[in-house]
């Protein structure tokens, strides 16, 4: 099994271990969205700091390193364009010829839920970038009908995107044995103000995008909270 693989399987198994703690935040109570939290994905990282001349080991959560993209109308997309938002992140590629556009038509309806709240955004990762130019993409984004600052379509290197991938915990690879040439999951990730993984989802099912777009709501409520 190659280490691609491995970290496939991996992060599999966590992220469905993570899923049923979420279904347990989720269901646990009958209180309004305002009432309800959502867990953490990842492993915690342990960070050395000097306080007062002393050493001392912060355990952190797991967060969504820096990054830097091209959108479809040639912006730079970077860590800072999310900054302090809540973002839905997924990965895909115009050609595919599978689960792609199933995922697309679910993420339109996170899309119009929420298009006209800045508080929320989608980002998108072709994990082709030798064939989704920003022509290619401003052309699919033409087709869905959607604006650029609420939804971005990025390109990048390569190893850049599929190495972000893995931040996100999820895998996204090419294969030349896989129906369009890469092998993807349909993940939609849900991840919050501080680039900290709040949910994981089938964006090829309606129901659990049902879940996400009430996910998001619990969200901005637990941003409003913290505001207070």
């Amino acid at each position: 099994m190659n280490n691609r693989n491995k970290f496939s399987l991996r992060h599999g198994l966590g992220v469905a271990a993570m899923a049923l703690v979420s279904s347990m935040f989720y269901s646990c109570g009958s209180g309004a969205a305002e009432n309800k939290t959502l867990p953490i994905y990842g492993e915690r990282e342990a960070v050395e700091r000097t306080v007062n001349g002393q050493t001392v080991t912060d355990t952190i959560y797991h967060q969504v390193p820096a990054f830097a993209f091209i959108n479809q109308d040639s912006q730079r997309v970077t860590e800072e364009t999310v900054a302090g938002k809540i973002y839905v992140s997924d990965f895909f590629f115009t050609s595919c010829p599978s689960i792609c556009p199933k995922m697309k038509s679910q993420m339109l309806r996170v899309y119009e839920t929420y298009k006209d709240n800045p508080q929320v955004v989608l980002l998108s990762h072709s994990i082709d970038p030798q064939h989704d130019t920003v022509a290619v993409l401003r052309d699919y984004a033409d087709r869905l009908g959607i604006e650029t600052e609420k939804w971005h379509l990025v390109t990048g290197e390569r190893d850049s995107i599929y190495d972000i991938a893995s931040q996100y915990l999820v895998a996204a690879q090419q294969d030349a044995g896989a129906e369009g040439g890469f092998t993807h999951g349909g993940d939609f990730i849900l991840v919050d103000g501080d680039r900290h993984i709040r949910g994981n989802y089938n964006g090829t099912e309606a129901e659990d995008v049902d879940r996400l777009i009430a996910d998001i709501k619990v969200l901005l409520n637990e941003k409003k909270n913290e505001k207070k």
